[in-house]
């Protein structure tokens, strides 16, 4: 029989070459900004320098729209998560405008050039962008991280903001039921640097499924999206340093100064910002509306355009002209 001594350096081989084939198996580089504009950044997308700053966005409907709509994606994802809304809305035939884009550090947009990915940094671009544009007024809408610096931006800026649409918003301490693997992956400091170079496709797949209140309707082409859009280069560093940059719950007090009128919408099955938020949203932002999604998620706009839309045209409906 075989000695212990005999058989480790062997067993230690051999788990050395599964880790190297799982490495392999797994490696995904950087992908440059050329090689995803071709399935990205479709027409109408454009890219604009904004003070140094390139900005993946998409600008549709009449200019003459008094008070357009601007939509703030979430965390690691990207002006798209918008489209089944956009389609939407355009369906309707009202015309408005409608103004997506991709944040510094996710989507086709990529990093921010000094690593800023705080709140301020990207108030700052808000703000520039709608000068940019020549915009005095609009709803501010978005999801997530976007409906954090919705309200933080309407609470810095009310003669701007005409009104808030508020998606499953960050903004208070965090207290996730779930969240998803990539995630807390990028908030672990070793573990973050490797997937600078490893990428398991199914990890992204899973983080997906656990933001959804429906696994099932994850589609392989919405993989495809968060996947190769995640691996544009500068995006993993850009995710590790946002969330080193977090202060949850840090501005939390300015919802209450806020006198606009609001929708909060909220997936009743969103388990990383869970529905007890969106009753402290109702409770602090005086006259605020609330509508709860049922079967949604943390990305209703995604998960169900129609039905999480349907709360937002009655709601657009009520603004003054």
């Amino acid at each position: 029989m075989q000695k212990l001594s005999e058989i480790l350096p062997r067993l230690i081989g051999v788990a050395l070459l599964l880790a190297a084939l799982g490495f392999a198996a797994t490696k995904a580089p950087d992908r440059p900004l050329e090689s995803l504009v071709g399935r990205w950044a479709l027409p109408p997308s454009e890219f604009l320098d904004l003070n140094g700053q390139l900005l993946h966005i998409r600008d549709v409907g009449p200019r003459e729209d008094p008070a357009p709509l601007l939509l703030l994606h979430g965390t690691s994802s990207s002006l798209h998560t918008w489209q089944g809304w956009i389609d939407g809305l355009q369906k309707t035939g009202e015309a408005r405008r409608i103004i997506t884009l991709d944040l510094p550090g996710f989507g086709l947009t990529g990093p921010q050039a000094e690593g800023d990915y705080s709140n301020a940094a990207y108030l700052r671009l808000i703000e520039a962008l709608l000068k940019h544009l020549g915009l005095q007024q609009v709803v501010l809408g978005g999801n997530s991280l976007g409906g954090e610096l919705a309200w933080e931006y309407a609470a810095a800026h009310p003669s701007s903001v005409k009104a808030l649409i508020l998606v499953d918003a960050a903004g208070y301490a965090l207290a996730p039921e779930s969240m998803p693997m990539g995630f807390r992956l990028a908030r672990l400091p070793v573990l973050a640097h490797i997937a600078d170079y490893v990428l398991p496709r199914f990890l992204v797949e899973r983080s997906l499924q656990s933001v959804y209140g429906e696994p099932s309707r994850v589609s392989a082409e919405l993989v495809d999206r968060y996947f190769e859009l995640t691996l544009r280069s500068g995006n993993r560093p850009a995710l590790r340093e946002r969330f080193a940059q977090m202060q949850p719950g840090a501005h939390a007090d300015k919802l209450r100064q806020l006198r606009l009128p609001t929708l909060i919408l909220w997936g009743e099955k969103d388990r990383l910002i869970p529905p007890s938020f969106a009753q402290n949203f109702a409770r602090d932002i005086v006259g605020s509306r609330l509508v709860m999604l049922p079967g949604l998620g943390h990305v209703p706009q995604e998960e169900d355009p129609a039905a999480s839309l349907a709360p937002v045209l009655d709601f657009l409906h009520t603004l003054k002209p």
